[in-house]
């Protein structure tokens, strides 16, 4: 049994700031967010929108969406996916979903990346911490993505800033976290 989301607020999200010691600049438009999805081609989802437009943390670890690099946050993007394919050409990954595995390396290295073009895009949030990018959907964990090694560092958004930030612990989830097409198949 999975539990109920709740929307993060927009006051919730300036309290959830508060505990990240971090400097924060002024919140993004819509427009702005709008802008960032059509640049990079991805979605927010509902709760890393609310909690951008009610600040931005600066640091090296979060990303500037507004006024960053672009190729340095295309990298963040690809991150993720970057990684899953060095898996794949240097430790053998396959998943079983991406049928049988071609012989050649490049022919692998080019099935790997059409099944990962499919799968949702995870947006950083900071650091390797990732939320997938699903728009209208709120709820999904935050998850923390280095090559394939994936594990959920928060049920929610809320539940990673008061763990990893505000010093909670990682309170106990009513069932299972919301799934996450593909990459909940990874989590440890």
């Amino acid at each position: 049994m999975s539990h109920v989301q709740q929307v993060l607020t927009a006051e919730e999200a300036r309290t959830l700031q508060e505990s990240l010691g971090e400097p924060l600049r002024p919140g993004l438009s819509d427009t702005d967010l709008d802008d960032v999805e059509a640049q990079f081609g991805f979605r927010f989802s509902p709760d890393h929108r609310t909690f951008l437009t009610a600040g931005v943390p600066v640091g090296d670890r979060w990303p500037d969406w507004l006024h960053g690099n672009p190729d340095h946050l295309r990298k963040r993007l690809d991150w993720p996916v970057d990684g899953l394919l060095y898996e794949v050409e240097h430790n053998g990954l396959w998943r079983p979903s991406w049928g049988a595995r071609p012989r050649v390396l490049s022919n692998a290295l080019a099935c790997a990346r059409r099944s990962l073009a499919a799968v949702p895009q995870l947006v950083p949030v900071c650091g390797h911490r990732y939320l997938p990018g699903i728009a209208g959907a709120s709820g999904f964990p935050v998850l923390s993505v280095y090559h394939s090694d994936v594990t959920i560092c928060g049920w929610d958004l809320r539940s990673y800033l008061r763990h990893e930030f505000g010093g909670s612990p990682l309170e106990e989830q009513p069932g299972e976290a919301r799934p996450v097409d593909f990459w909940s198949e990874l989590v440890d």
